[in-house]
């Protein structure tokens, strides 16, 4: 008897407990599918990633060309839907655009910023008008890439895209670029005369710069100053020190793969090497927190300079810029130090209207 009554529940309970035992078992079941499917798409999506880490130096090192876009990056434009020719749509409404042809095919579109303080009396001026203000106190400043901050500081700016750049024609390359530099920078020689024309840079406009100058001093006829912001050495320790190579830095292969692919495109903006051929004034401006050309690599680049028998004599300065300013890569211009610091460095006293 006792062997026989497995249970005294009645049979209602023991159904109504089957009943949620199966039910539990359902859902665990499909909460498991759930997890298993869930771990099966993160292990193809892991996969993929791999996958695509693995293939893109390989495609790198067999197409080259791909190297030289990321570091020229001409393709990015932002904004995307800028119209270069009316640059008083951006707030630059002393500016006015024009094409220059520094070689047959190649158009290169030219940005003409008269100093801040004849932005009234340049409302609705040609051409011609602004190239006679050349002739006018203000010193003139040829700017390689970057923001047009600098118009605020009492100078004539005078900047360019380089060929494949905005709407300018062609495809960029280190020798291109430095040819436009060139062609423009004597463009601007015969008509400021004996004016003081100075060259700044800014980050990849460095190289093009330390380029440019080296070329003026080796014919003899240096610019009357040097502005180097946010400088690097070379592009190799440049694009070793990138963002953009942070997740390939520590990869086996890495040089091989994207540093000598780089100088098989004939890239190398050898700032380091250039500086031993300038004969003019030298200033380097860095901020401490840039984190796409590392501040060292400007300190480094200064180091290099100051051990320069062609500089010798000629005055060598370098300016950082603390963490707490927050300038970063490209907002130097923001300092207002920064006309006294050009005073200072290029012993004037901007004129004013």
């Amino acid at each position: 008897w006792p062997d026989v009554m497995i249970s005294t529940a009645p049979r209602s309970e023991f159904c109504s407990n089957l009943r949620l035992a199966s039910s539990w078992m359902k859902q665990f079941g499909r909460k498991g599918g759930k997890v298993y499917g869930l771990m099966g798409r993160l292990k193809r999506i892991l996969l993929w990633v791999l996958g695509v880490y693995i293939t893109i130096p390989f495609l790198v090192k067999l197409c080259p060309s791909i190297q030289a876009k990321l570091v020229f990056l001409n393709f990015v434009r932002l904004p995307y839907f800028i119209d270069l020719k009316r640059p008083q749509d951006h707030g630059l409404n002393h500016t006015y655009n024009f094409y220059l042809q520094p070689e047959t095919g190649v158009n290169i579109g030219v940005w003409h910023t008269v100093p801040d303080q004849m932005w009234k009396e340049a409302q609705g001026k040609d051409r011609e008008w602004y190239d006679s203000t050349f002739k006018s106190p203000y010193p003139v400043m040829l700017y390689l890439h970057g923001n047009a901050g600098t118009s605020l500081l009492g100078y004539h700016v005078v900047t360019f895209d380089y060929r494949g750049w905005g709407d300018s024609d062609g495809s960029p390359s280190e020798s291109g670029m430095t040819s436009d530099a060139l062609f423009l920078y004597q463009w601007l020689k015969e008509r400021v005369g004996s004016k003081p024309l100075n060259v700044w840079g800014h980050s990849l406009g460095t190289g093009v710069a330390t380029n440019l100058v080296r070329r003026l001093c080796d014919r003899g006829m240096p610019p009357n100053s040097l502005v180097l912001e946010s400088p690097f050495t070379n592009i190799r320790e440049e694009a070793k020190s990138h963002p953009f190579s942070m997740v390939y830095r520590y990869l086996p292969g890495f040089e091989w793969f994207f540093l000598d692919t780089i100088s098989a495109n004939d890239i190398r903006f050898a700032s380091d090497e250039n500086v031993d051929h300038i004969s003019c004034p030298l200033l380097i401006l860095h901020a401490e927190d840039d984190s796409v050309v590392p501040f060292h690599l400007g300190k480094k680049l200064y180091n290099i300079a100051s051990q320069s028998k062609s500089l010798s004599g000629h005055k060598l300065q370098f300016i950082p810029f603390p963490v707490s300013l927050a300038y970063k890569h490209k907002f130097i211009y923001r300092s207002p130090e920064l006309p006294h610091i050009l005073s200072d460095f290029l012993g004037t006293t901007h004129p004013h209207a």
